[in-house]
């Protein structure tokens, strides 16, 4: 059998974590402590870092694209 290919490219994952950094650190901001009327309790603080978090790896997938243009910048 062939290989199996990972549907995703190295851009479309880039892509991904820009989106969903930018969605985390908008809902971060913007939500109440409460969810809607249940006593979930939303701990903004956690959900900012995770947006951070992911907003870091997608400047490291940047740095790397970067990086690969200056070493190799015939591709």
């Amino acid at each position: 059998m062939g290989t199996m290919n990972f549907p995703l490219s190295f851009w479309d994952l880039s892509m991904w974590l820009a989106v969903t950094a930018i969605i985390l650190l908008i809902t971060s901001e913007l939500i109440s402590p409460y969810y809607g009327k249940t006593n979930l309790l939303i701990n903004k603080k956690r959900l900012r870092n995770i947006a951070l978090i992911t907003a870091t790896l997608f400047l490291i997938t940047v740095a790397v694209k970067i990086a690969t243009i200056i070493i190799n910048p015939s591709s």
